[in-house]
């Protein structure tokens, strides 16, 4: 059998970013960059800007030829800035379609060419050249008479939403990536830019529950236990205020006995339709479809979904309520009770739609990412106002 080839490649692929350092720290700078090299360029960068100072001058000193991260690491996580790579093949306007096939030769065993870019004395794009038009052009022919103008480009500082949002109907493999005045600064491949969307959205899931976007399945027990725990601590502190408010009422329900068995009922019910909301909420946002001002409209929406919802829902619950207390000896008012569970959950889902939708725009506001343990803050609020609600008012009207 026929040994891996890079095992220490295969090992910081599947790695956090803290735990691929430690174990990129144990080889040479040469040897990282060549590792580094061969990940996509987002999640290179993301383990370059996470070392120290030193041992990242060395690693970016030895890149290999054609790499150069230093233009990524000026911009932020999650732009398309991280993304970028050195264009291989950038020409001065007026090169001849001869000197570009000359200077490609060599280029091509190192790299792939998909587009030449043309650019004018400061470095502005002003034209692409698809590289198998290079194959139909006079060899005494300039660029500029081959070559696409005014061509399309993505700016290093936008997000990847916005990157995303643009490029949906282009799907070229190769996109110029410029300032706002037209400088070239770099290029990124299409499928990178797809792979890291894809990445992002996929690591939703984990992030609504506590579970940080750096842990994956190869991560060391106990890096994974500290990414896990403080949330757990967290919900640990919104699980007893839960309780808090149930243990308020405890006598209401030491008398009706009945409405311990409907209480998970009513919170597992706002909890689950608080958790549609906040689904459709981050797709949006994801995708790019949420705007400033349809904020209103779309929690407007939410909440008339959750009284819909939760009439319907509640009117169920409130039958089955009625059922079981009526078969209770000396229960008074199964009636009367079970008209309010139905009050109790329309009104508490009414407050869940709001809530999966208000979470994440909070979160957003204050600069977290929207995802981040919005499953957790979003169970406390159904739950205390669920189950608060429905004992507040079996207490007012039936003791």
């Amino acid at each position: 059998m026929a040994s891996d080839p890079n095992p220490l490649l295969r090992q910081v692929a599947g790695l956090d970013t803290q735990t691929a350092i430690e174990r990129l720290d144990l080889a040479n700078p040469t040897k990282i960059a060549e590792v580094l090299a061969a990940l996509p360029p987002a999640r290179a960068n993301t383990i370059l800007s996470a070392m120290n100072e030193d041992l990242r001058a060395r690693v970016m000193e030895a890149a290999p030829p054609g790499t150069d991260w230093s233009d990524a690491l000026r911009f932020p996580e999650g732009s398309v800035g991280r993304l970028i790579e050195d264009p291989p093949a950038v020409f001065r306007s007026g090169t001849s379609v001869a000197t570009a096939i000359d200077i490609l030769r060599e280029t091509v065993r190192q790299r792939m060419v998909t587009y030449l870019f043309v650019v004018d004395s400061a470095n502005r794009l002003i034209g692409v050249v698809a590289f198998r038009e290079l194959l139909y052009a006079e060899r005494s022919q300039p660029l500029d008479t081959v070559m696409l103008r005014n061509p399309f480009f993505l700016r290093p500082t936008m997000t990847l939403v916005d990157a995303m949002r643009e490029v949906v109907t282009r799907h070229f493999p190769v996109y110029p990536v410029c300032e706002e005045d037209g400088t070239l600064v770099g290029q990124v491949r299409g499928q990178i830019l797809f792979e890291q969307q894809a990445f992002e959205i996929s690591a939703q899931a984990g992030a609504m529950v506590g579970v940080e976007k750096e842990e994956r399945l190869a991560t060391p027990l106990m890096r994974a236990f500290k990414f896990r725990h403080p949330w757990l601590q967290i919900n640990l502190v919104t699980v007893f205020i839960t309780a808090a408010v149930v243990g308020i009422f405890q006598d209401t329900v030491d008398k009706i006995v009945v409405l311990a068995m409907f209480l998970p009922v009513l919170g597992g019910q706002t909890g689950n339709l608080g958790c549609q909301a906040l689904a459709v909420l981050l797709r949006g946002m994801t995708l790019g479809e949420l705007k400033p001002g349809r904020i209103m409209a779309l929690m407007a929406k939410e909440a008339t979904l959750g009284l819909m919802n939760g009439l319907v829902t509640g009117a169920l619950a409130g039958i089955a309520i009625f059922i079981v207390a009526s078969r209770e000896p000396g229960s008074e008012s199964p009636l009367f009770l079970g008209l309010i569970t139905m009050v109790a959950m329309a009104f508490s889902c009414v407050v869940a739609g709001l809530s999966g939708t208000a979470i994440p725009l909070i979160l957003k506001k204050l600069g977290a990412d929207p995802a981040t343990a919005s499953s957790i803050f979003l169970t406390t609020i159904t739950d205390v106002v669920s189950m608060g609600s429905f004992l507040a008012m079996v207490t007012y009207f039936l003791m």
